[in-house]
């Protein structure tokens, strides 16, 4: 039996790089939102705007969003060891796990508050609110550049985070609309209206984190990949007669994992279809992590590639 083993790092540094750009941006987000989100309450309490405390309660999951990602990325950067071999990569998914399931739970409390004061809006200090939401939109403004400026669209966390700015940017404005309505009009309705609106906003991303997240829990394949087409490609290869136990799932955000079985017809360089198998999904698909089992048609000898690109 043959063995062929080969561990490439080659994308470490641009990999090192990201990953210090993002847990940088959320430092950041996570002082910025901190900082506001206490003038916010502040300022809710003042003008008894129920618009600008629910902002506020996101607010308050934002950081809390921002802080538990930071932890993870420092879990994330720990070694592995004999009883997780992976490290704690997976650490990072339960934390936006954590953030979604709280931003169901605050936007249905902001609905139940809301509902409250249907009946009888109070008297809310329009002017104080105004400034107040002004102020924080353009505070999740900047805070969403910051974030932008990581890596969104691979890493779970830094999404989720960047989904809750969105949804206090969107609760900024519309509360500084509410606010518009209650000096010019008198409309005090406006403002359980428009903590409606923001809860709705909070309920939604907090869905999608929360999707997201048990789907990479569930070993579910990561977004945007093809199956069939890998295992098209993979049957194109000269001397591949079959593919079979194709697997491929997320350790954690920009960290997929494949394993399969390749049928072959016997007498060929084994060593040879491996690397061409890895180079093939490394190159064409970019996942990181291979282990490739090589099957004779009429033998039961098996080879098998285990690379960590």
């Amino acid at each position: 039996m043959a063995h062929s083993h080969d561990h490439s790092h080659g994308h470490g540094h641009s990999h090192d790089h990201s990953h210090n750009a993002n847990k940088k941006a959320l430092l950041i987000s996570f002082l910025f939102i901190s900082a506001y989100m206490v003038a916010e309450v502040i300022g809710g309490l003042l003008t008894n705007s129920l618009a600008l405390l629910s902002d506020a309660g996101h607010m308050l999951s934002d950081a809390v969003s921002l802080g538990v990602g930071l932890v993870a990325f420092k879990f994330g950067e720990k070694m592995a060891d004999e009883a997780r071999t992976f490290g704690y990569k997976r650490f990072e998914i339960l934390a936006a796990l954590f953030n979604g399931v709280a931003l169901i739970v605050i936007s249905l409390y902001i609905l139940w508050e809301a509902y409250q004061r249907f009946s009888d809006p109070p008297g809310v200090g329009s002017v104080g609110m105004l400034i107040v939401a002004a102020i924080g939109m353009m505070v999740n403004i900047i805070v969403a550049w910051i974030l932008m400026k990581g890596d969104t669209s691979e890493n779970l966390n830094l999404r989720a985070a960047f989904l809750h700015v969105l949804g206090d940017l969107l609760g900024s404005v519309g509360a500084i609309v509410a606010a518009l309505l209650i000096i010019f009009f008198g409309w005090n309705l406006a403002d359980p209206i428009a903590s409606v609106l923001v809860s709705l906003l909070i309920l939604l991303s907090g869905w999608r984190v929360t999707k997201d997240a048990v789907h990479v829990l569930m070993e579910g394949k990561p977004q945007g990949t093809d199956v069939e087409e890998i295992k098209k490609k993979l049957l194109g290869l000269a001397l591949v007669k079959d593919v079979h136990d194709l697997h491929i799932w997320s350790i954690t955000s920009d960290f997929p994992s494949l394993s399969c079985h390749l049928v072959v017809s016997s007498g060929n360089d084994r060593d040879m279809i491996l690397r061409e198998a890895t180079d093939l999904l490394h190159n064409e698909f970019s996942i990181k992590h291979t282990t490739v089992q090589i099957e004779g048609e009429s033998s039961d000898i098996k080879d098998t590639e285990d690379c960590c690109n």
